[in-house]
C-alpha cells in the first residue's frame, strides 16, 4: 500500500508470480536466481509499464483527457503498452516514435498499429522531444491530450514501483525466501527511483542493482542525477520525509555495448540461455541487456552464492521478432 492514496485505472494482473530459476542457477554456478514475471502483467503480452499506466492513465481520466501522447523507440515496449490501455479505456492515442517509417512492420510496431495508435515518426527524435507541438496540434482541434512521460518514468511511474517492491517483500516472506540482491533494466529511471524509495519505506537491506541500458542522457541532464532528483520527488509527492544521495543510485554501464538497441553478443547469450535453460523469453533492448548483467556479475563474483538474487522481468518479448537476424547473428 502507498503511504497516501492517488488516482488508479485497474490495466493488469497483480500480483505477479514470483519464481526460482533452478537450471540457469545451475549452469552459472552461482546463488539461486529468482524472477519477478512482470513479463505476466497481461496487458498486450505484458510488461512492467502497465503498472506505471495504471496511475498515470488514472490521472489523465481524472483531469478529464480525451487522447493520450507518449513517445520511445520505434520497438517501445512502453508505447505498445500504452496503446492497449487507450484501446482499453477508449482514449485516443499518439505514439511520437523515433526513426522513420520501416518497409515492414513487426514486433512492438505491428501491435500499437493494431490497437489504433496514431504513430508520429520523429527520425532522431526518440524521448518524446516533439510531444509538445503534437500536444498544441491536437488542442488546436478541440482535444483534451494528456502527455505520458517517456518511459512512464514520473513521479506517478514511479510510486507504481514503490508498491511493486511491497508486492514483492510480501511474496517473500510468505514464501520464507531471503534476498541479497535485485537486477533490473533502468533507462528511463521510474523503476529505479521507485525501488529506491520503497527500500527506504521498508527499511530492506538489499542491494538494487540498475544495469544502464542507453548511453544518451535526456534532456541533457545526467542519468544518475534524474534517477535521485526522481526519487527525491516522488518521496514528496507520497508525503515521505527522507533523504537520498547519488550513492543510493547504483548503475552498472560495463554493459551499453554499441549503444541502445543495439544487440551484442552477451545479450544473445543471456536470451538463449534464458530460453533454453528456463523456456523464458526476454527481450533484445532491455531484459537481454540486464540479464546479461546479472550473468557478467555472477561470473566475475560481483554477486556473491551466499544469498538469491532477483532478477527483475520487466517484459518485452515482441521486440523479438523485429530482433531475429541481430539474435541469431555470430
Amino acid at each position: 500500500m502507498l503511504p497516501v492514496p492517488l488516482p488508479r485505472q485497474t490495466l493488469g494482473f497483480f500480483p505477479t508470480p514470483l519464481i526460482e530459476l533452478p537450471r540457469l542457477s545451475k549452469t552459472l554456478g552461482g546463488p539461486k536466481i529468482l524472477m519477478k514475471r512482470d513479463d505476466l502483467t497481461g496487458l498486450a503480452l505484458g510488461g512492467n509499464k502497465t503498472r506505471k499506466l495504471e496511475f498515470i492513465l488514472g490521472e489523465a481520466l481524472t483531469q478529464g483527457a480525451d487522447c493520450i501522447i507518449t513517445a520511445g523507440a520505434a520497438q517501445s515496449n512502453h508505447c505498445r503498452q500504452t496503446a492497449a490501455a487507450g484501446a482499453q479505456l477508449g482514449l485516443e492515442c499518439h505514439l511520437v516514435l523515433g526513426g522513420e517509417a520501416p518497409a515492414e512492420t513487426q514486433g512492438n510496431l505491428l501491435l500499437d498499429e493494431l490497437f489504433g495508435a496514431h504513430i508520429h515518426w520523429s527520425g532522431e527524435h526518440r524521448k518524446g522531444e516533439d510531444i509538445p507541438e503534437l500536444s498544441a496540434q491536437l488542442k488546436a482541434i478541440g482535444k483534451k491530450p494528456f502527455m505520458v512521460p517517456y518511459g512512464g518514468s514520473n513521479e506517478l511511474g514511479a510510486a507504481a514501483f514503490v508498491e511493486a517492491l511491497c508486492e514483492l517483500k510480501k511474496q517473500l516472506d510468505e514464501q520464507n525466501q531471503s534476498l541479497g540482491h535485485i537486477v533490473f533494466a533502468s533507462s528511463s529511471g521510474g523503476t529505479q527511483a521507485g525501488l529506491m524509495l520503497a527500500k527506504k519505506l521498508l527499511n530492506w537491506d538489499v542491494e538494487l542493482l540498475g544495469i544502464k541500458i542507453d548511453k544518451q542522457e535526456f534532456e541533457g541532464q545526467n542519468f544518475e542525477q534524474s534517477v535521485l532528483e526522481l526519487a527525491r520527488s516522488t518521496a514528496k509527492l507520497l508525503g515521505v520525509d527522507t533523504e537520498f544521495s547519488l550513492a543510493d543510485v547504483q548503475l552498472d554501464a560495463g554493459y551499453l555495448g554499441e549503444g541502445y538497441g543495439v544487440v551484442g553478443e552477451v545479450e544473445r547469450e543471456a536470451i538463449r540461455l534464458t530460453a533454453q535453460q528456463e523456456g523464458i523469453l526476454l527481450d533484445p533492448v532491455y531484459t537481454g541487456r540486464a540479464m546479461a548483467g546479472l550473468i557478467g556479475m555472477v561470473r566475475k563474483g560481483r554477486i556473491g552464492v551466499d544469498k538469491p538474487v532477483l532478477f527483475w522481468h520487466t517484459g518485452g518479448a515482441p521486440a523479438l521478432f523485429a530482433y531475429g537476424a541481430e539474435i541469431f547473428s555470430e
